[in-house]
């Protein structure tokens, strides 16, 4: 059994007039990560490694998350093809994933990370990925790279504002 945790980076600085990679996380982005962390201890979740595109608003989320899950931070593994991803790259970039992890957390963006969600076939549709918004699947594998042809069960879907 394989799990994936589906996450978008916490609320960023729209402020922030230099490029888009470089965007920082704005005040509530940096209170609602911990917060989101926390729910997933709350609900005995155990992550084994954290996947996250290397823009500063989704390495500072994959940041505060370890911190709060108590992973050490040298350990998130960063993939540049995140960044700004549609949805066929992180079928992509799952199958890939080394198989000892079962339990994967992937940080990116909007609008590639509402359309991957949508294209799980759970019955679950979402209009919007929230900043900082969690969707959870499963998928009873035991390879990363049979994901993408097997049929995902929906687990959760949580976001800071619920």
């Amino acid at each position: 059994m394989k799990t994936l945790f589906i996450i978008r980076h916490a609320k960023s600085d729209q402020s922030f007039f230099g490029n888009d990679f470089e965007r920082p996380l704005n005040e509530r982005g940096q209170t609602d990560a911990p917060v989101m962390a926390k729910r997933l201890l709350d609900k005995n979740i155990k992550i084994d490694a954290l996947v996250s595109s290397p823009a500063v608003r989704a390495k500072k989320t994959a940041m505060l998350f370890a911190e709060n899950l108590n992973i050490p931070i040298e350990d998130i593994i960063f993939i540049s093809a995140l960044y700004q991803a549609p949805a066929g790259v992180f079928y992509e970039e799952i199958a890939g994933l080394p198989d000892q992890f079962d339990s994967v957390a992937v940080f990116s963006h909007n609008p590639g990370i509402t359309y991957f969600v949508n294209s799980l076939n759970t019955g679950i549709e979402v209009n919007n990925m929230p900043t900082c918004a969690i969707f959870a699947v499963s998928a009873n594998i035991t390879h990363w790279s049979g994901f993408t042809k097997a049929v995902k069960s929906f687990l959760f879907y949580d976001y800071p504002k619920k």
